[in-house]
């Protein structure tokens, strides 16, 4: 071989080389970033050319670039036993609204049973956001593209208290929705809702966003002890931990649309479609979806830690009501009182005090308890919060480090009143919703929360309180919300729980039983 054979031989050689090299190093690093950061790069490569509907509404761009990323997903439960199925993925939202159960959930039968709801598509490599709800408990879950490609999917991780799940298929080069920014999106603003609702193929609705930072008491059935999803024994959930900050929208969802995506006029995903709000289970104008946010924050915790990492500021609270507001004299409508504050927390750290008002989180206005909820989830252990409160009048800053759970349980386990009152109501197993003003007007009562779950096991069911009740008082003290609930718990004296009621045939009732039984 001559010297320029052999030269350009080398060159070649070399090049690609140093081409695999860079390849190699590209790809390790590629893996390491966030879901956003690689979507960065994906649609810096694949600009998706999709623009803001200006004048009379045209969402035919944005349907076209986000429908081949939502997917259908089809579960199977083949076990047998006390173990109940989803019909559809929207049963445990049916009952919180009022549905029978029994064409909901319903006992495991010895054939499979079939459910199916929606996901999005979030890399190229196969990642798919979804509804816990939506897989939880599946023995077999399948993903079917608009194409008609179907996957087997495995469950990377899914966490009860948001209601979200990420599943991984073994595709390459797969439809991507583009992830968008929920903190930007305004009331009134259009939106867009992609689903596979009452096992229809892909469809698309249009609404606007109704409202934001929406609570509505659907997570709390979460609250119970349950087996830790990721593996190891029984965990003790806070009471806290359920984060409900949902976005609302008048875009038409059904059953099916569970874990789909909703989009702004762009195409880009600002949330994740979790419940309807409805008296037949179908739908009747109300919506709610997770605000992307903060499913950014969970699925690169699924990745990169298995599960969820969660911090804490330490302190059990309750929303300002004009109630409160009288009995205390304050002049606040928002924030929310501090109700204990758990010892070796980051609240006490930083000098907060039981009787403080909590009023901004980031120098964000913490008009409820969603605000408060929604800014810590998107947290982690060891992250700093800039957080306002006012104490007699005057108003302080202060710098908290939040704590992890394993550090508060640690810090509490001397029995501080905060955590004995989280203990109390996750063995009540139950679910409670504010009891509307109409209600409370039919029942002649001034105070009261709806007792809308009772779940197998707890003290509710021990003792028979039924779904309906409605609960006006806990330990002598007037109740309207859950954080109520759980303040009042902490007056529990010699283990004994008082409860003052209205059943839903209008007879008084009152109860006591032993937190121990």
């Amino acid at each position: 071989m001559n010297k320029v054979g052999l030269t350009l031989l080398t060159a070649v050689f070399g090049g690609a080389v140093a081409l695999g090299g860079y390849k190699l190093i590209e790809n390790k690093k590629f893996d390491g970033m966030s879901f956003e950061d690689k979507q960065k790069v994906y649609f810096a490569n694949n600009p998706t050319g999709v623009m803001s509907s200006t004048g009379n509404p045209d969402f035919t761009q944005a349907a076209a670039a986000v429908s081949p990323g939502v997917v259908h997903i089809k579960t199977t439960y083949s076990r047998k036993g006390s173990q109940q199925s989803q019909g559809s993925p929207f049963d445990m939202f049916e009952e919180f609204f009022g549905m029978p159960q029994g064409g909901g959930r319903r006992q495991m039968q010895s054939q499979p049973v079939q459910a199916s709801g929606s996901g999005v598509i979030i890399s190229d490599d196969g990642y798919i956001v979804t509804n816990n709800h939506v897989v939880e408990d599946a023995d077999k879950i399948e993903v079917v593209l608009t194409d008609k490609r179907t996957f087997e999917a495995k469950l990377i991780g899914r966490d009860p208290n948001t209601d979200l799940a990420l599943l991984k298929v073994s595709g390459k080069g797969l439809p991507v929705v583009k992830l968008g920014n929920s903190d930007n999106v305004n009331v009134g603003e259009w939106v867009l809702a992609f689903g596979y609702p009452l096992g229809l193929q892909s469809t698309v609705t249009a609404g606007i966003i109704s409202a934001k930072g929406r609570q509505i008491g659907i997570l709390n059935e979460g609250q119970q002890q349950r087996g830790n999803p990721f593996g190891g024994g029984q965990d003790q959930i806070p009471v806290s931990s359920a984060i409900e900050s949902f976005i609302q929208t008048d875009a038409v969802i059904n059953k099916g649309n569970s874990g789909g995506a909703l989009t702004n006029a762009s195409g880009e995903l600002i949330g994740i479609n979790s419940a309807i709000a409805s008296p037949t289970g179908t739908y009747a104008g109300y919506g709610f979806a997770i605000p992307v946010n903060l499913v950014k924050k969970i699925v690169d915790d699924f990745v990169e830690y298995g599960n969820v990492k969660r911090g804490y500021i330490g302190v059990t609270y309750t929303e300002i009501t004009p109630e409160l507001a009288k009995e205390k004299g304050f002049t606040d409508v928002d924030g929310l009182y501090v109700q204990e504050v758990v010892g070796g927390g980051a609240a006490e750290a930083a000098g907060i005090k039981k009787g403080d008002i909590l009023t901004k989180i980031n120098g964000k206005v913490i008009t409820g308890s969603p605000v408060l909820s929604e800014t810590i989830g998107r947290a982690r252990p060891g992250d700093k919060v800039n957080v306002t409160y006012k104490r007699d009048g005057k108003e302080k800053q202060v710098t908290m480090t939040l704590k992890g759970e394993e550090s508060l349980k640690t810090a509490s386990a001397g029995g501080k009143a905060s955590k004995s009152a989280t203990e109390i109501y996750n063995k009540l197993g139950a679910s409670f919703i504010p009891a509307s003003a109409q209600k409370k007007k039919e029942l002649g009562v001034n105070s009261g929360v709806v007792v809308t779950q009772v779940n197998r096991g707890g003290i509710f069911d021990y003792f028979g309180v039924e779904r309906g009740l409605v609960i006006t008082e806990v330990n002598g003290k007037a109740v309207n919300t859950v954080d109520d609930v759980e303040a009042a718990l902490g007056a529990t004296q010699r283990n004994i729980v008082r409860l003052k009621g209205v059943s839903p045939q209008g007879g008084a009732v009152q109860l006591s039983f032993p937190v121990e039984y």
